[in-house]
């Protein structure tokens, strides 16, 4: 992490990118017109991912050309949330804007964003009324996000996504937050003070193909689930005593029979579907236990949340890290 310097410019606009090339160009050009009619001083801070395209070169020559621009190259894709805390921790404004390189976020809204950030309000997030995207995903964002709002233990908003301004006091905090698993919109929920949503509608993606496969959404849901919930093993210890009373119930049941009209030879297949249920309960358990088990073994190795290899600025200023 760079050493902590006092506000320089009155506004960080941080974009992680992975192989974002056929983007970044039209992305610029709108971020340029957006904010150039501000009266604000402004940094655009783009995150290499491990980009296996020309977008390395490309922000290089953004770099060189646009002395508002710095680029932190990290030394291998350590992922999207990820990338969002190393560009916050480069950034150097009294607000911090987070956006996505891909353009589904428009550039145009940031205006209102920062309005409602001079207004006095330490949180302004993005709410996603509408996504151009498959009736699969739709519904799978839809459903996670009550779900989560549902067993959370802090209020995270409906539809909010990564796209947001915080005032500096917010990612001040947000930085010396140790945890590794990052899940940026719930970690930037707990910190409170004054937060307001703005609803806009969510672009397609301008070019190129999505990031986040079902996979890593998949990850990132459970990020989510497991950061901010200990309904999972609530959950499990509920189970468990459903099936206890079940057996109790079903030992009554045999009993009362044998003393009534006795008990015919057990049946096979009631012993295979009894093994199973058992046995998928374990693992179900033993599944659930590990998801926890497992970051606090991250938690607890201490690793740096991420490397960079090099940080642009200017481009002849340039210095390896």
């Amino acid at each position: 992490m760079p050493p902590r310097r006092p506000p320089t410019v009155e506004l960080s606009l941080v974009i992680p990118a992975f192989n974002e090339a056929q983007n970044l160009p039209t992305l610029y050009q709108r971020i340029i017109a957006a904010l150039d009619p501000l009266d604000l001083s402004y940094e655009i801070i783009f995150v290499n991912d491990g980009s296996r395209d020309q977008t390395l070169a490309l922000l290089q020559d953004l770099a060189r050309q646009d002395e508002r621009v710095l680029v932190v190259d990290l030394a291998r894709n350590f992922g999207h949330q990820v990338a969002i805390s190393a560009g916050m921790d480069y950034s150097h404004g009294q607000a911090v804007a987070i956006m996505d390189a891909d353009l589904q976020d428009p550039p145009e809204i940031l205006p209102a964003f920062i309005a409602k950030w001079r207004e006095g309000y330490e949180v302004v997030y993005a709410i996603r009324e509408q996504r151009k995207e498959c009736m699969l995903k739709q519904l799978a964002y839809l459903s996670f996000y009550r779900i989560l709002k549902r067993i959370a233990q802090i209020d995270i908003p409906l539809d909010a996504g990564d796209f947001c301004v915080m005032d500096r006091r917010v990612v001040d905090i947000l930085n010396g937050m140790p945890e590794r698993n990052r899940f940026v919109r719930g970690i930037r929920s707990w910190v409170g003070f004054r937060q307001t949503g703005l609803a806009y509608e969510r672009h397609a993606r301008y070019a190129g193909k999505p990031k986040y496969t079902i996979s890593k959404l998949i990850y990132l849901a459970l990020d989510g689930l497991v950061s901010f919930s200990y309904i999972p093993l609530r959950m499990i210890s509920v189970a468990g005593l459903i099936v206890s009373l079940l057996s109790i119930l079903i030992a009554i049941g045999y009993a009362i029979q044998r003393l009534t009209i006795g008990l015919s030879p057990p049946g096979f297949a009631t012993l295979v579907v009894a093994v199973f249920f058992f046995a998928g309960i374990q693992l179900i358990t033993i599944g659930v236990i590990g998801e926890y088990v497992g970051r606090i073994f991250e938690e607890v190795k201490h690793r740096p949340l991420y490397v960079v290899r090099k940080v642009f600025r200017n481009y002849a200023h340039s210095h390896a890290q």
